[in-house]
């Protein structure tokens, strides 16, 4: 009889804390490390930033999430009876100094060889007017249905009038559009020079791209996808922006860039 009171207390003395986990934008924070410190015990808070933990008076819990300060907090008696409400801040990206170690001269013919692109970028820059002088290796496949899997044609011999007349005017925007060439080492200079001035870059910049690094990534795209080949002639910042941003996406594995 005494041993089923003392658990029934042990039972009934147990307690849990819950509430809800944000960060300072009010954005719900999942997978939250929460530690009962006194009593050595964990959770994680779920998808909606809702946890729940044993927990007594006076009990400290830390809250801890990667890229965020941590938190630490004192079980008071009302924390017992209502839900707690935990912000956390998340952590600054500093952006590391840019060091000049060379000191000017004055003398611009020495300068210039101190003061110009670095080693790595000057590297892509002459491999990427290689790239842009030689000729195509491969040529491009065409894409289309073999003849053995078509249909019967129904309409063969017939003349269609709507086909016609589209053709018609593909063939007039096909004669008014710009012809596409490949570019020379100048026109490609000169394209990624607009593209600086006139496309929003902003999404590099919160990564802590500096302008070498903006060039870098600018020099890998234009490697890539030949943005200055199709671009160049009618420009177009929003769908230069767009290829951009799904070229960057391969380019911040490559160069293991976190997420700001």
């Amino acid at each position: 009889m005494i041993t089923i009171l003392l658990r029934s207390n042990f039972l009934f003395s147990q307690q849990k804390i819950s509430g809800k986990i944000t960060d300072d934008l009010q954005y719900n924070l999942n997978t939250v490390l929460v530690i009962n410190i006194t009593k050595n015990i964990r959770s994680l808070s779920d998808s909606s930033g809702d946890f729940s933990i044993e927990a007594d008076e006076n009990d400290e819990v830390r809250f801890v999430k990667e890229n965020y300060y941590r938190m630490d907090k004192v079980i008071r008696k009302e924390s017992l009876n209502s839900q707690i409400n935990i912000v956390l801040m998340r952590v600054e990206t500093l952006i590391p100094e840019v060091k000049i170690q060379y000191k000017p001269s004055g003398n611009l013919h020495k300068d210039n060889k101190h003061l110009g692109d670095s080693r790595k970028l000057a590297d892509l820059k002459s491999s990427m007017e290689d790239y842009i002088k030689a000729p195509m290796s491969a040529p491009v496949p065409k894409s289309e249905v073999p003849k053995t899997f078509q249909g019967h044609d129904f309409s063969a011999g017939q003349v269609n009038l709507i086909n016609v007349i589209g053709e018609a005017f593909r063939l007039i925007k096909k004669a008014s559009a710009p012809k596409i060439t490949a570019p020379n080492f100048v026109e490609t200079q000169e394209f990624l020079n607009r593209v600086k001035n006139e496309v929003d870059l902003n999404f590099l910049r919160k990564y802590g791209m500096n302008e070498e690094r903006i060039d870098h990534f600018l020099y890998y795209a234009e490697r890539v996808n030949h943005l200055s080949k199709k671009f160049r002639k009618d420009f177009k910042p929003l769908e230069v922006e767009y290829e951009l941003k799904v070229t960057f996406v391969e380019y911040s594995k490559l160069n293991q860039l976190s997420n700001p």
